[in-house]
């Protein structure tokens, strides 16, 4: 009896850690930047047109349509932004956001935020 309920907890456990595990891949920080002036008008990597007053950002690894939450690390400040563009692999940014989702974090004055990004929903 012991042994059974040792063992159910042991794989408890492991489910519990193995989820949450899961979840912390999800969830990043670095640095934020926004997108210039220049690019209104031009076409992303997705094929969709840029604009500004989206809600939109680029990433370097994410799927185009991908969800995320980012949130200012500097004044808690959060916006949900979708992908539609890719960084170039060597860049120093986690995200490029359109200057509507910077406008709403609150950093276009610095133009650069410490931010935490977190996966919401994921395109396959």
């Amino acid at each position: 009896m012991i042994k059974t309920k040792l063992i159910y907890f042991l794989f408890s456990l492991l489910f519990f850690i193995s989820g949450h595990a899961q979840l912390a891949t999800n969830i990043t920080k670095g640095t934020a930047s926004f997108y210039a002036k220049k690019f209104e008008g031009r076409k992303c990597s997705s094929g969709e047109v840029f604009r500004q007053d989206g809600l939109t950002a680029a990433h370097k690894t994410l799927a185009f349509g991908t969800l995320v939450k980012v949130t200012n690390l500097a004044n808690d400040s959060v916006v949900i932004v979708k992908i539609n563009d890719r960084l170039p692999k060597k860049s120093k940014r986690i995200i490029d956001l359109s200057r509507r989702a910077a406008l709403q974090l609150n950093f276009i004055p610095q133009g650069l935020a410490k931010v935490r990004l977190e996966v919401l929903e994921e395109e396959n």
